[in-house]
Formats: C-alpha cells, sequence, structure tokens
C-alpha cells in the first residue's frame, strides 16, 4: 500500500513543531533549574527527595527529544517519548485544577505559585493534546521529508515497502 506524498510535509511539519516545542521548553528551564524544580515542587505530586532531579533533569530530556524531533534521528521513540511527556503534563495539571491549586504550569521555564485566577489550565491542556496528536501522527507516520534517518519499515517519502 502506498501512502500518499503528503504523508512525508505533513510528518516533517509535526516533527518540527513538536520538536521545536520540545527544545524550547527545555532550554528556557535549563538556564534555571532552581526555577524549573520550583515549578515541579508547586504540583505537590512527588516526594521532596525527587522535586530536584525531575526538576534538574526534565530540561535535558525535553531538549534532547526535540533535537532529534528535528534533525528526524529515531522519530518513532523520539515521538513516542515525547507523547509520555505530553501525557504527564496534563495529568500533572488536571490535577492541579482539580485540587485547586493556583500555580503557572512552568512549561517554558518560571512556574510556583500564582494569584488565583491568573491560572491558564484549560488552555495548556488543550495545547499538550494538540501536540500529543502531533507525537501520535508522528508514531504512524514518522517517515518524512528531510529526516537524517527513516524508518527502516517505510520507504523515502512516507511509502510503506510492500
Amino acid at each position: 500500500m502506498k501512502r500518499r506524498g503528503w504523508f512525508g510535509w505533513v510528518s516533517l511539519g509535526a516533527r518540527l513543531l513538536l520538536g521545536g516545542v520540545m527544545l524550547v521548553a527545555g532550554a528556557m528551564k535549563v538556564t534555571d533549574p532552581e526555577t524549573a524544580a520550583q515549578a515541579v515542587r508547586a504540583y505537590e505530586l512527588l516526594p521532596s527527595s525527587l522535586v530536584q532531579p525531575v526538576g534538574w533533569g526534565m530540561p535535558f530530556l525535553e531538549i534532547a527529544i526535540g533535537l532529534l524531533l528535528i534533525v528526524g534521528f529515531g522519530v518513532r521513540a523520539s515521538a513516542a517519548a515525547a507523547g509520555v511527556f505530553l501525557v504527564v503534563f496534563v495529568v500533572a495539571v488536571s490535577s492541579a485544577w482539580a485540587r485547586g491549586l493556583s500555580i503557572d504550569c512552568g512549561c517554558f521555564g518560571g512556574g510556583g505559585q500564582v494569584a488565583p485566577g491568573e491560572t491558564k489550565y484549560l488552555q495548556e491542556i488543550l495545547r499538550d493534546a494538540g501536540l500529543l496528536v502531533l507525537a501520535g501522527w508522528l508514531w504512524l507516520y514518522p517517515a518524512s521529508k528531510f529526516a537524517v534517518v527513516q524508518d527502516p519499515h517505510t520507504g523515502p517519502q512516507g511509502a510503506t515497502a510492500s
């Protein structure tokens, strides 16, 4: 079965958008690890012994996933990793919202307590759900234009091998 030629272009767009968001999110946090840890702490989900390692390590993982997606190396695995991150983010934001916490998500740096009414939980969940759709697309259709490495089960431009 041959996929439409535009699948490769859609996957390229998905790779660049999802990879760019992951890269920027990580880069904005990696320069201020204390604030990243503060954002993790604000969710009140992890034991205090894990807050620092998660807050300091997460930005590096986001950067790595973003770079892999942008260059098109290990697209299926990178998309799956991004998808796991996004599910965790949606669950964490939903949990904060349901528990009545007033926090900034810390998705692009910053984070921590904010005044009641300044939260943007719905927008954050919708954004992450949209990015999760992109991750799902890339998991299903990893072959894309200008990727460094094509998926071994697909040929160039998203055509499946028969």
